[in-house]
């Protein structure tokens, strides 16, 4: 009786508590509401400042180790892989394709627990486990003990990705997130460029030391490197806005306050139940729209886990290829941050998206219909340069077309990656060895692939300009007092929301 007497007098001070927290952070939306633009410009720098320190560096660092430890197969294959393996025919393919189906079980499982735990500690589990496989890749004694690996690597590595876009999504308003998941995915275009660079070192330097090939030393130095970084993002990472503990009260405040001016609706993970989020997002038909050129457009950046291949053909023994990638990747780093913020600044997705793949479109034709050195290597520069920034922009698009509530976002962030990656299970075949040196086939074929991303692109943007429209009319209409909408609606919006084009 006197146990119940105490659980009821703290239930009450919880609640109390809550209650009074609630109220505290009414006042200051109001307050955040009367403020003059001059305060607001300065509060948002400083907020973004604190926000931009602690997120985007760590994301980096960890996707191109991500990104590093998924594809550093490619540089292994340039050393004696193959031949210590017993490998031929499509078994590299296999070995390419394999990371990708345990990388899509644990998808949408993971991005749902991502929001009942802790993302800092969640993702920097997950990186340190992904650490450990790929540094176990080293010891390898048969071409199945390297298909386990990869395919426990990629159950491993498969949190991480939309995890990070969808913890972005939960700190910066539509108008920011573009060009902050262009500094994030830079860390793939980082990744390909210190990727060739280290290949070149390790598999020149190190080859045979100690009695150890030069592919396995890749392996070793990388996934060492990655569970390193794995402890530190556990301790960096931030978590939800509401749970920082590095952001005063106001900041965090504020923080909220900038989200629900933007969506109408802040971050919270109580807002629906998880069962509630997945039939909301399952009911989107823009969730499909998405999801397929989510799929299409990673269908034509295959070509990223060949690409020391394929610049092989130009004639170039291993090391010269692995350093001639280098400027291409970074370069594409350059782009991507352009064209990212140019997104953001003018508001634009689709025009950004298809012009970029028209880019792309152009590379392809021209590496797989001539054979003079230099228009070919210009082409090879030209394939990154459109698929890859395009895809960061998509990126921000499908978070940006469901903004709330929190379940319902990640459910359709990680569905559209799951079913996106899916692409590299089977596009890994586009680029068989005996289609070499040129790659004909799969390099029409990836031509033709991105200009339909270009195609889907404008489709999309035309429904989302009648989705606007049907905005603008119940406004309207509500606006009149002929009726009111249902404050259960799913499709209902802030006064004055309009998805991004």
């Amino acid at each position: 009786m006197e146990d119940e007497k105490i659980d009821r007098a703290t239930q009450s001070v919880e609640h109390a508590a809550a209650a009074a927290a609630d109220g505290k952070q009414e006042v200051l939306f109001q307050q955040f509401g009367s403020a003059s633009q001059e305060w607001h410009t300065d509060m948002s720098k400083r907020l973004l400042r604190k926000v931009d320190l602690h997120l985007l560096p760590m994301l980096v660092l960890m996707y191109l180790l991500n990104f590093l430890d998924r594809n550093n197969l490619s540089q292994a294959r340039l050393g004696t892989l193959e031949v210590d393996l017993g490998m031929a025919g499509t078994d590299f393919n296999l070995a390419t394709s394999i990371l990708f189906v345990g990388y899509l079980l644990m998808q949408l499982p993971s991005n749902l627990m991502l929001t009942r735990v802790p993302p800092s500690i969640y993702l920097g589990i997950a990186m340190a486990i992904w650490g450990v496989i790929s540094a176990c890749q080293a010891a390898v004694k048969s071409f199945g003990g390297l298909i386990a690996c990869r395919f426990f690597l990629g159950f491993a590595e498969a949190p991480f990705f939309p995890g990070a876009v969808f913890l972005m999504s939960s700190w910066y308003t539509r108008g920011e997130l573009a060009h902050r998941i262009g500094w994030f995915y830079a860390g793939s275009s980082l990744a390909n460029a210190f990727g060739g660079l280290l290949g070149a070192g390790v598999l020149g330097n190190l080859s045979g030391a100690h009695g150890i090939s030069g592919w396995r030393w890749l392996f070793i130095i990388e996934g060492t490197i990655t569970v390193g970084a794995a402890l530190a993002a556990a301790l960096i990472l931030p978590n939800y806005p509401a749970t920082t503990k590095w952001l005063s009260e106001e900041e965090k405040a504020y923080a909220q306050w900038r989200l629900v001016e933007d969506t109408g609706e802040a971050d919270n993970a109580d807002a629906s139940t998880v069962m509630d989020g997945v039939r909301l997002a399952f009911k989107d038909p823009k969730l499909y729209l998405f999801t397929f050129l989510q799929h299409i457009s990673l269908l034509s950046q295959t070509f990223q886990y060949f690409f020391p291949t394929i610049v092989k053909a130009l004639g170039y023994d291993d090391i010269k290829t692995l350093l001639i990638t280098a400027p291409v990747w970074l370069g594409t780093f350059l782009i991507s941050l352009l064209v990212t913020w140019t997104s953001g600044r003018f508001n634009d997705r689709s025009i950004h998206i298809a012009s970029l793949m028209m880019v792309s479109v152009a590379g392809w034709l021209i590496v797989t219909s001539t054979t003079s050195l230099g228009a070919r290597f210009f082409a090879m520069f030209l394939m990154p340069f459109g698929a890859v920034s395009s895809y960061q922009i998509i990126l921000a698009w499908v978070a940006n077309s469901f903004p709330r509530p929190l379940v319902k976002r990640s459910v359709c962030i990680s569905v559209a990656n799951m079913v996106g990656n899916c692409a590299n299970i089977y596009g890994s075949y586009m680029f068989p060895s005996r289609d070499g040196p040129r790659y004909a086939p799969g390099g029409y074929s990836t031509a033709a692939i991105a200009a339909l991303v270009a195609v889907m692109t404008v489709i999309i943007r035309f429904v989302l300009i009648r989705s606007n429209k049907k905005l603008e009319e119940r406004e309207n209409f509500e606006a009149s007092g002929q009726g009111a909408g249902a404050e259960s609606d799913p499709d209902r919006r802030m006064v004055g929301f309009r998805y991004i084009l």
